[in-house]
């Protein structure tokens, strides 16, 4: 057997395309008539029905931070057909050697290239569709739902009563991560636009601060845990809100810099932690299929729910990393095929 293979099914399919980097998504994505992918004997043949949009579309999608490309992207000029990663579908084939999922099945998780109307995937990045919610909310789910679940279990290692704050509390990871702190028994205190203040709350949050008015606390009012999803504040003022044991998780922080785009923030943070009380440091999420089912149960439970702003057709790709990018998105942005 080849190491690819062609499965039965449709030949060609609709996908987002992109031959070339760039910052515009109006600019570089549009939709085209494309082969359906070929797989090999350890991979899975998806039929997308709905793919999560997030920041790391546009990173993708832009070849920025310049280190992106050279985790295996593209160096010139992208490698894959779209920067789309989250996927919810059916499974359309499976490879020859895949014995963990069989046509028919409805799964979740990371495929390549997902902003289409099939992808592939590998078996370890997939876990059978939460059964409570739709195929367009579940895809709101792994990359950002793996981010936040990490975040909050691992790396932040939340624990009951303790008090933790979450800066960038409105986006897709942000939404998740004000959950999942509140079902660990945090007091959670957010931090977003005034917008956002409803959404926030009515996910749970004990507190919620409008940046535009007030600023993160600090002096006798410091948190145990400190995740920094969407902000580019110094690391001294993130410090002086934490407790003099507690931990700074750097998520995000985006500075528009081609090389490093706030990755420099994270590199001092990881530099400066072996010399004081506090933790901090970043880390890269790990997409595998355990967390995935972690966060099921959790949905199936009702302890989490995907917060969607709205659902995009495929054709509309371009306006929803736009709509991303301007700063107005209240929680995820999904697309459907």
């Amino acid at each position: 057997m080849s190491a690819e293979q062609q499965l039965p099914g449709p030949t060609t399919m609709r996908s987002v395309v992109q031959d070339r980097y760039g910052a515009a998504p109006e600019d570089v994505l549009r939709v085209a008539e494309r082969g359906t992918p070929r797989i090999g004997p350890d991979e899975v043949l998806v039929r997308v029905h709905a793919t999560g949009v997030d920041r790391g579309t546009w990173h993708l999608m832009a070849g920025q931070p310049y280190p992106v490309r050279l985790a295996g992207f593209g160096v010139r000029r992208p490698k894959l057909a779209n920067p789309g990663r989250a996927l919810a579908g059916t499974v359309a084939a499976v490879g020859a050697r895949v014995t963990g999922f069989r046509p028919g099945d409805e799964v979740y998780g990371i495929g390549t290239a997902t902003l289409a109307e099939y992808a592939r995937a590998h078996p370890a990045k997939l876990a059978p569709r939460p059964g409570t919610v739709s195929f367009a909310e579940a895809a709101a789910v792994p990359v950002s739902g793996l981010t936040a679940l990490q975040a909050v279990r691992d790396h932040g290692q939340v624990r009951s009563g303790q008090r933790v704050l979450v800066i960038g509390a409105s986006g897709g990871v942000g939404t998740f991560a004000v959950q999942l702190a509140r079902a660990a028994g945090a007091e959670v205190t957010a931090v977003c636009s005034t917008a956002k203040v409803d959404l926030v709350r009515a996910l749970g949050a004990h507190h919620v601060i409008d940046y535009t008015r007030a600023d993160i606390p600090g002096g006798e009012h410091r948190h145990d845990v400190i995740l920094d999803i969407g902000g580019n504040r110094p690391l001294g003022q993130l410090r002086r809100a934490l407790t003099a044991t507690g931990r700074l998780v750097i998520i995000g922080g985006e500075t528009g810099g081609r090389w490093l785009d706030g990755l420099d923030r994270q590199l001092r943070a990881h530099l400066l932690s072996p010399f004081v009380g506090q933790r901090l440091g970043t880390f890269v999420a790990s997409e595998n299929a355990a967390d995935l089912t972690a966060l099921r149960e959790l949905i199936e439970a009702g302890e989490l729910v995907p917060s969607v702003e709205r659902t995009y057709p495929l054709d509309e790709t371009a306006a929803a990393v736009r709509h991303l990018l301007d700063g107005r998105a209240r929680g995820k942005l999904v697309i459907t095929t």
